[in-house]
């Protein structure tokens, strides 16, 4: 590698994940540009805490991506442009596909003809559909059961037709649940719908939210609530940093699980949010969510032993206590 920075465009780089990644990325002596139509991104973030260009766009503009990739020399793309709301893709898996599938491969495409053949990927356990095996390993059947599990099923596949046809090398990263925030309280979640679990609980103790709801106590677990692995946001960002080392030193394309390998049930959450916070949390119990598989835990052992990849905050106290700070500091 030259002495110049490697220039990295980050898709979706506005957003939860993508903005950590950014962090990550500049930490290893990357040079980055993001790229984000701020749909749920936050020009904010890039520009007081991240402080890189921001180019506003959509995935879909095949001039603006050509304009883009000859202004200058970059090695990767780092892709997490995506609608990730399960119902919504239920009930309007148009707009899913058109953004989630459509767009990519318009990125792809623009890449191939610019020469860039290194792509980290953002996708999803929910490939996997309801799991036959828990741990889940990469190998485990896909079969998603929802329009958005399916759209990330389908760019897998686009990528491997790529590899074949155009030497196109990819790392791909099938995400569980994602929480936490930056350690050093820069970034954090922000949803404009919030659904997830853990900023929900948390909104909850800050008096935003009059409680929390659990969907479902008498499923086939420990303690009746659904099971998920949780993974730090920092964790997931430093995985991708490493994805990306192992593609630009020549590496094959691969797929890799990223979860602890662990998971905390929905009361688990509750409670030890209620420790970190010190704060009582008012949980409601209810029906079941229609496609709520019991247990999601992930096997990311391929992840370790290829990548070097090693998390260090697999435990959900300290994940609740990051994402506290952040969200006392956002939303108080």
């Amino acid at each position: 590698m030259s002495s110049e920075k490697p220039i990295v465009l980050v898709t979706g780089g506005a957003g939860y994940i993508g903005s950590h990644a950014v962090l990550a990325l500049q930490k290893a002596g990357y040079e980055v540009v993001v790229f984000d139509n701020l749909v749920y991104g936050h020009r904010d973030i890039v520009e007081s805490v991240l402080k890189v260009e921001l180019i506003e766009g959509d995935t879909n503009d095949r001039e603006l991506l050509d304009r883009l990739f000859a202004s200058r020399s970059f090695s990767a793309v780092m892709h997490f442009a995506a609608y990730a709301y399960v119902g919504e893709s239920v009930s309007h898996p148009d707009k899913y596909y058109r953004n989630n599938v459509t767009g990519t491969l318009t990125l792809l495409e623009a890449m191939v003809a610019a020469g860039i053949k290194n792509f980290v990927f953002s996708s999803t356990c929910a490939t996997y559909g309801v799991p036959k095996i828990v741990p889940i390993p990469e190998d485990h059947p896909q079969d998603p059961i929802n329009p958005y599990g399916a759209t990330k099923l389908m760019v897998e596949r686009i990528l491997s037709d790529f590899d074949q046809a155009y030497d196109f090398k990819s790392v791909v990263f099938r995400y569980f649940n994602a929480a936490g925030a930056d350690p050093e309280g820069r970034l954090g979640e922000d949803h404009q719908p919030e659904t997830h679990l853990i900023p929900l609980v948390l909104m909850a103790a800050l008096g935003h939210r009059d409680s929390i709801s659990i969907f479902g106590t008498d499923y086939p677990t420990p303690d009746g609530t659904c099971v998920r692995d949780y993974i730090h946001v920092t964790d997931l960002a430093e995985a991708h940093v490493l994805g990306l080392d192992y593609l630009l030193k020549g590496g094959d394309s691969q797929q890799f699980n990223l979860g602890n390998g662990n998971g905390f049930s929905v009361r688990e959450v509750i409670e030890a949010a209620r420790k970190v916070t010190g704060r009582s949390i008012k949980a409601i119990e209810c029906d079941r969510r229609p496609g709520d598989p019991p247990a999601l835990v992930g096997s990311a052992g391929k992840a370790r032993s290829t990548l070097g990849w090693n998390p260090q905050y697999a435990d959900i106290e300290k994940i609740l206590t990051h994402a506290w700070v952040w969200h006392q500091k956002r939303h108080a």
